[in-house]
């Protein structure tokens, strides 16, 4: 937070590396992690990997997401927040670096560092926002959120032509993305040495507070995040297979992935902008998880408008992030809680992000098409929906105030 004795410009300044700070570790959240399935059939080439081996990289991150979440509070309670977050990134490189190096093993060691970073990330930055940005919480997660899907992207799009044109493949194709951790890094390596050691962090909060593992409201905006994580890795792992099993050339496919995380980018900004003008988040909650309901009913009943569907499911999926990422700012009363709530929840929901796909994949197996998987996940998005209700209601987790 900024003393009220500092002068204007101070604030302002002070305001401006906080942000870019953010912007700087939100391009690091998600293309060293998306840029690995383009390239997969690559990597499972060279090394033999089965099938099954290959789909367990690519889920390896997920999983330890969901298992060491809720450790990054404890890690910045130990360190201070901002140097777990730069330590963070230290890792995010390591596993980036380790990952490309041609060393029987380290492929797998290298993802899982990653997967650990970005958990850690993913869990702080929320809490950083809290503290930092305590009356624009969700302008300032809608702009994090849409640079770390633009980079995504961008990741997506770039990472195949890299691979094919350069003489290390699909190694340097993945190893660049250690530039943007450096590049955090160095940036922000100058505002930690301005600063004594977890200075922000030696007092303790003046607000007294629960633990959100023991309060329903916590365990709402939990569920929330889950449901919603459910929708867009289901989206990310079968939509272009769904497509491609309809007759949609593999082509037209991956423009519609690439056109739906760019459509995502807006969704986010734009919801980023509205979430503080009401009283509460009810409605925006209520309608992106209804969005979702149309498009996993739309997939499974009327496939021929598959472009309407992928536009309506970025719209809905660029909004729910957002949503929920703020939720861990909007229903806590201080950043260790706001930590602490964003490490339960997305223990819980890429725990629940993991298994959704595979669920799914099975669902198809039994029934031999897709319509039992989507109209199933439509299902889902209803229990969406009505918890973002639950969850969009104006209240804070407290001692006081446990429901």
């Amino acid at each position: 937070m900024i003393p009220a004795t500092r002068t204007a410009p101070d604030r302002t300044a002070r305001f401006g590396v906080a942000f870019i700070g953010v912007l700087l570790i939100a391009v690091n959240l998600r293309v060293s992690f998306v840029s690995v399935g383009p390239v997969l059939a690559n990597i499972s080439g060279e090394l033999e990997l089965s099938s099954a081996a290959a789909g367990f990289l690519t889920g390896l991150p997920l999983i330890v997401f969901a298992v060491f979440s809720p450790v990054a509070p404890g890690f910045a309670a130990r360190l201070g927040l901002d140097r777990a977050l730069w330590m963070s990134l230290l890792i995010l490189a390591s596993g980036i670096v380790l990952r490309s190096l041609p060393v029987p093993g380290f492929i797998w060691a290298g993802t899982g560092l990653i997967g650990l970073a970005i958990a850690f990330l993913n869990v702080l930055v929320p809490s950083l926002v809290k503290r930092d940005f305590p009356m624009k919480v969700s302008q300032v997660t809608g702009s994090y959120t849409a640079t770390q899907a633009a980079f995504a992207a961008i990741g997506a799009a770039v990472v195949v032509p890299l691979a094919q044109t350069s003489p290390a493949g699909w190694r340097l194709a993945l190893g660049i993305w250690v530039g943007l951790a450096l590049i955090a890094m160095a940036v922000l390596l100058p505002w930690l040495r301005r600063h004594s050691p977890g200075a922000a962090e030696a007092a303790k909060p003046a607000v007294s507070y629960r633990s959100p593992w023991g309060s329903a409201l916590g365990w709402q905006v939990t569920i929330f995040m889950g449901l919603q994580s459910i929708a867009f890795y289901v989206l990310m792992a079968w939509l272009p297979t769904i497509e491609q099993s309809r007759g949609v050339p593999a082509a037209t496919a991956g423009f519609h992935l690439s056109l739906f995380l760019l459509v995502s980018v807006f969704a986010s900004l734009v919801a980023g902008g509205i979430l503080h003008r009401g009283s509460d988040q009810r409605l925006v909650s209520f309608a992106s998880g209804a969005l979702m309901f149309v498009t996993f009913l739309g997939l499974a009943l009327a496939p021929d408008l598959i472009l309407l569907w992928v536009l309506l499911g970025a719209v809905g999926c660029g909004s729910l992030i957002v949503i929920a990422l703020s939720l861990f700012s909007l229903r806590s009363v201080n950043y260790p809680q706001a930590a602490s709530l964003s490490g339960m929840a997305q223990s819980v929901g890429y725990a629940l992000a993991a298994v959704g796909p595979v669920m799914f994949g099975a669902l198809r197996d039994v029934s031999g098409d897709w319509t039992l998987p989507l109209l199933a996940t439509a299902g889902i998005m209803v229990l969406l929906a009505l918890t973002g209700v639950l969850a969009g209601r104006d209240r804070v987790i407290s001692a006081s105030h446990a429901v």
